[in-house]
């Protein structure tokens, strides 16, 4: 890192502070978060440019030595949805260059954006500092407009258009998985000589397997319960409807069972999922929790005390859950769809299930019930396999490329 000294990160419509499985943040917050950390333990200076998330923030807060979170005002996301962003990147852009225009910090070396709305405004950057563009989309409309589920609105025509042209003008994208950079060759013509494979990684002082018999004490789990553990935005693509339908099947198919599910999350994005009418339609008040967004350290703990973690997505770029439930020596269901099979290994860490079928699912629940050895085998697997993506990997590649795009922009 010693030619690059400072970088622009653009993450406009989530900050990278915010609790994920809340809101617009995911696991592309944590992603922004823990890669700037790292880069920053590197030697770089990292300026993490975010819209502000209520009127009148503190214009600027300093998470560690390195390291820089610029609220710009002007969409506070308690007030603007994701949706109307679009119309407010001419005033964010704005409030950028007002800041970057009075700031005293030097030019940056390279700029990073995150998600498409970010990139729009990353490409005007590029154009005007003189200064390469790497970009990260993390999900493609193309793709999410192939798997809406009922009630869902399909990506805007402005998004696909905006993604083509971030495909077609940055200096370098990175994707999360082969799979991903597959998707961009093909459904967006880009040449795959100027893409990067880049896993997101773990955090593994905080997603360790040690523990896990407390707990599961802690959280006052029976021995005898089969608990199961889903963490994320409650929304269809997600998914949590399809573990909430297996788990009323799994009943069906074990009545001796004792099962216990714990939903992790709160309601995001225009279709709003309702978990609740389902649930009691289901009369599975008793066995299904929902609890709200919680930070790593306890998400961590819920992990630890779950005998699976269900990772029903309709689409992933790659399914940070399913690696930070690994890294807890917890298998992983999920389906088998995007970035997944890349995270979890069949049969080794874990189960893939192909599409969304309530039976189908049960089934692959019922198989960790009724083998526990299996059960436990894939969980110590899991760990092995997740300490393979420490965050520090991801940081150095991510740097790679960022040098990669220097040396090569024109």
């Amino acid at each position: 890192m010693r030619t690059l000294r400072r970088i622009a990160v653009l993450s406009l419509h989530t900050s990278p502070l915010a609790v994920p499985g809340g809101g617009d943040a995911g696991g592309m917050n944590v992603y922004v978060r823990a890669v700037s950390r790292e880069l920053i333990a590197m030697g770089a200076q990292v300026d993490v440019f975010t819209r502000s998330t209520v009127e009148d923030q503190e214009p600027v807060e300093y998470p560690r030595p390195g390291a820089r979170v610029i609220h710009l005002p002007g969409a506070p996301a308690d007030t603007v949805a994701k949706e109307e962003l679009p119309r407010l990147l001419p005033r964010l852009e704005a409030e950028l260059r007002r800041f970057t225009a009075a700031d005293n910090g030097g030019p940056y070396d390279v700029i990073h954006s995150h998600y498409w709305l970010s990139g729009a405004v990353g490409l005007q950057l590029q154009h005007d500092w003189r200064v390469p563009l790497v970009h990260s989309m993390h999900t493609l409309a193309k793709v999410k407009n192939r798997h809406l589920q009922s009630g869902e609105s399909p990506e805007p025509q402005i998004r696909i258009t905006g993604e083509q042209d971030i495909a077609d003008g940055a200096a370098r994208l990175i994707a999360n998985t082969l799979t991903e950079a597959t998707e961009l060759k093909e459904l967006y013509g880009t040449a795959g000589d100027k893409i990067d494979v880049v896993p997101p990684g773990v955090d593994l002082s905080n997603f360790t397997p040690e523990g896990r018999d407390e707990a599961r004490r802690s959280a006052g789990i029976a021995p005898d319960v089969f608990h199961i553990c889903f963490a994320g935005r409650i929304q269809a693509l997600k998914g949590p409807q399809v573990l909430v339908n297996a788990a009323a099947r799994l009943k069906e198919l074990c009545p001796d069972m004792r099962l216990q599910i714990t939903v992790i999350g709160e309601a995001s994005g225009t279709s709003k999922l309702e978990l609740g009418p389902l649930i009691h339609q289901l009369g599975l008040e008793e066995t299904v929790r929902l609890l709200p967004p919680v930070g790593a350290a306890e998400l961590a703990e819920h992990f630890r005390s779950a005998d699976v973690v269900a990772v029903p997505s309709y689409s992933e770029s790659f399914g940070l859950v399913a690696l930070e439930a690994q890294a807890c020596g917890t298998p992983v269901v999920a389906t088998n769809v995007g970035g997944l099979p890349s995270a979890v290994s069949h049969g080794v860490t874990g189960l893939l299930v192909d599409g969304h079928a309530a039976q189908d699912w049960a089934s692959a629940l019922r198989e960790l019930y009724e083998y526990p050895d299996f059960r436990r085998r894939l969980g110590a697997s899991a760990s092995i396999h997740a300490a393979a993506f420490g965050w520090e990997q991801t940081a150095a590649l991510t740097a790679h490329s960022y040098q990669h795009a220097v040396d090569h922009f024109a």
